[in-house]
């Protein structure tokens, strides 16, 4: 018998996008869950936040551009910012 798990473990996959001439944004893509009617704000941003931090560790890892690794890394702060004010 093969038994597979269907969910992802992340809700939530992050991406960069923008061209190197103009700023770089982080955009996100919701990966299908059997509870995603289930989360708040503040999982919500939680998510983002394990997203741009798992991004940033293959940036790094892969020795990718600068002007990513600085977007990713306001994209946290920016998000950490949010998370402390909505507490």
């Amino acid at each position: 018998m093969n038994i597979s798990e269907a969910e992802s473990p992340y809700g939530i996959m992050a991406k960069t996008c923008g061209y190197e001439d103009k700023k770089r944004k982080v955009t996100y893509s919701f990966i299908d869950s059997y509870h995603s009617l289930c989360h708040d704000k503040k999982d919500m941003i939680l998510g983002q936040i394990e997203a741009c931090e798992r991004l940033l560790k293959y940036t790094e890892e892969y020795g990718r551009d600068e002007i990513d690794r600085q977007a990713i890394e306001s994209e946290i702060d920016e998000l950490k910012m949010v998370l402390d004010l909505i507490q």
